[in-house]
């Protein structure tokens, strides 16, 4: 996966918008408000913090080398994913259930507006 391609994938959620708080080179894609994936697009090697359940997310680290801690995040929620080293198909996945798990902590009103359970 390229930059433009996970840019665009980022982008293609409901609600989902590309924000730079943190300056130009950081993008940061949030729905409602809130951060599911950060990413400095023109880094080499491509990098994405994303969003995980505590558990997944020890589980996924120990299971592929091309996911760690969260840089300079919360490392308990946060895995930092090396888009080089992992099939295409799997960081989609883990950028969906970024998505997904911010969305669920949203109120009930905003989920149903974004067509998500």
């Amino acid at each position: 996966m390229r930059a433009h391609e996970l840019k665009a994938f980022c982008l293609g959620f409901n609600d989902a918008v590309e924000e730079f708080p943190f300056g130009p080179e950081t993008s940061v894609f949030k729905v409602a408000g809130k951060m599911f994936a950060l990413s400095s697009l023109d880094a080499v090697p491509l990098t994405v913090n994303l969003k995980c359940e505590p558990e997944n997310a020890v589980r996924l680290r120990a299971a592929y080398p091309a996911i760690t801690p969260g840089y300079h995040m919360n490392k308990r929620h946060w895995n930092t994913v090396a888009v080089a080293g992992l099939p295409a198909r799997l960081v989609r996945e883990l950028i969906e259930d970024s998505y997904d798990l911010v969305v669920a902590g949203l109120p009930r009103a905003l989920r149903l507006r974004l067509d998500r359970p």
